[in-house]
């Protein structure tokens, strides 16, 4: 009996003790290992998103993307060649905090203005492109941005290429003021004298395209193609609401919806997306070359 006690004893004694020791912390998961879906708020494995280029495998809604990615996505390997990579805005007006937040923005991007441009091909066929980037004080349009593009479209148009533009932003960058808005007229115009060139130009519209770009650019594509989704418009629903005291339906605004009112031309899945602009590269130098 005395040795079943010195048992219980000893167990309990053992029993205390790892009661007392800490319990180990639960395993955190690192950040950016999952990301949530913004449309069906599924949580998505990030390794899965890039498999998928970056579209949710759940609903097919395409995540943001940054420019240098979309044009991982679009170009052929080794063959783009950035142009004006050094142009960046001056802050003219000196508009309160404006070049801090430029520095700042310049240093977690990696860019120095909401686009890049360049020479490349798709599918083997020569372009010109311009891809914007929402990361970068939401794609707006600043005086180096409206130049950076308007280059770009003069070089297309010098060297007989066809133009892409790949279009997101908020609109024209109100740091800027008046400056940013006549780049609307300055993009507008050299457009105007690329298709009198008699070349191909395609605008690619991405999750948002409004204001400013939407008013100019961003709509004068020969072809305007856009991702599913995706928001295009100029002033916001609610504004709209408002100036008209009328109810606008849901889907206001959405590609879909643009696409149903005629003011694009095709809704393209972002997997499909290389696919389609080679081929309509390679119908136009056919053209152009019969």
């Amino acid at each position: 009996m005395e040795n079943l006690f010195k048992e219980r004893k000893r167990r309990l004694d053992i029993f205390r003790q790892w009661r007392k020791k800490p319990k180990a912390k639960a395993k955190e998961i690192p950040d950016h290992v999952f990301m949530t879906c913004a449309h069906c708020h599924a949580s998505v494995a990030v390794m899965d998103l890039v498999e998928n280029q970056y579209v949710c495998p759940v609903c097919d809604h395409p995540f943001k993307i940054s420019a240098r990615e979309r044009i991982r996505q679009l170009i052929d390997e080794h063959t783009f060649k950035e142009t004006n990579a050094k142009m960046i805005s001056i802050d003219p007006d000196h508009f309160p905090g404006y070049r801090s937040k430029l520095e700042n923005l310049q240093k977690k991007t990696g860019m120095k203005e909401a686009v890049i441009t360049g020479v490349g091909k798709i599918m083997g066929h020569s372009c010109v492109i311009g891809v914007m980037d929402s990361n970068f004080f939401m794609g707006s349009m600043s005086a180096a941005v409206g130049e950076k593009i308007t280059c770009a479209i003069e070089l297309a148009t010098r060297k007989k290429l066809p133009l892409i533009l790949c279009c997101t932003s908020g609109g024209a960058r109100m740091q800027e003021g008046i400056l940013s808005l006549v780049q609307m007229a300055k993009t507008s115009a050299a457009m105007k004298r690329h298709s009198d060139a008699g070349l191909l130009s395609i605008t690619v519209l991405t999750h948002p395209t409004t204001g400013g770009v939407s008013a100019s650019f961003a709509m004068l594509g020969d072809i305007i193609l856009s991702e599913p989704y995706a928001l295009v418009g100029f002033a916001g629903k609610r504004v709209i609401e408002d100036t008209i005291h009328e109810k606008l339906p849901d889907n206001f605004q959405t590609a879909e919806f643009v696409l149903e009112k005629g003011f694009i031309d095709r809704i393209v899945p972002r997997k499909d997306m290389k696919r389609e602009l080679g081929w309509l590269l390679s119908f136009h130098c056919h053209r152009r070359t019969s």
